[in-house]
């Protein structure tokens, strides 16, 4: 434990199961999930309403200043609040999250972004997931993962949340959840501040061959033994 709480920290790239990992383990182990990605949604959120180019930092780095991003935990999942009003919903919408990945990449909007997300974070017991997480918001984490799999396993489970929240199906929905994917990976991993790369002491772990439930028991046991908490049998 340190002075503000204790953070795990949850870092990878997209379809790796960062927030379902997260969320399970905020659920079971009492803390409070932080789900850092939203943040920057939210923020593409914005800037799509008021046609702002993602690609123009100045202007970005001009509509963060009057911009405010709040998370509330809540057993349902958290709530994001943009400026006071929630939109919680409105941010998992497929052009947000694209708008996301690329407003993320100037770093200007990184800094900010580290400032809102330590201010979250500090002096609680949180589980953050990101891709910076481990490396820069909280580089001294209590505890540091990070999830990665294959870019083909990846681009299935992300095909199939897709495909359950839309309805949709096919080898076009397919196609393109896979290119999505693949443009996500190369500008997280290259970008030039903060680019995707696990921290030194995050446990890695690949879970191209793993099912859900391995990969959460093997994570909640290493939580478990960092907490110094009783080894239990019971099945997730």
């Amino acid at each position: 434990m340190t002075e503000r709480g204790c953070v795990i920290a949850i870092d990878g790239p997209a379809g790796a199961g960062k927030s379902t990992v997260a969320k399970h383990l905020a659920k079971h182990f009492g803390f409070l999930n932080l789900e850092t990605g939203a943040m920057y949604r939210a923020f593409a959120l914005k800037a799509l309403e008021q046609c702002v180019d993602a690609d123009d930092a100045a202007a970005l780095e001009g509509l963060a200043s009057e911009t405010s991003i709040t998370l509330e935990a809540s057993e349902g999942g958290n709530r994001v609040l943009l400026d006071g009003v929630e939109v919680t919903k409105r941010i998992r919408d497929a052009a947000v999250t694209q708008a996301a990945s690329r407003v993320s990449v100037h770093p200007p909007i990184r800094k900010w972004m580290v400032g809102l997300q330590r201010s979250l974070g500090r002096g609680r017991r949180v589980v953050m997931e990101g891709r910076d997480i481990g490396t820069v918001v909280f580089p001294d984490a209590d505890l540091k993962f990070f999830l990665d799999a294959s870019p083909e396993a990846r681009s299935q489970r992300r095909f199939e949340q897709v495909g359950r929240s839309n309805g949709s199906g096919g080898r076009p929905v397919r196609a393109a959840v896979a290119r999505e994917l693949r443009e996500r990976d190369e500008r997280d991993r290259n970008r030039a501040d903060s680019p995707l790369k696990a921290a030194a002491d995050a446990i890695v772990i690949d879970s191209t061959e793993m099912n859900l439930d391995e990969l959460l028991i093997f994570i909640e046991d290493q939580v478990r033994a960092h907490l110094s908490l009783p080894v239990v049998s019971e099945e997730i």
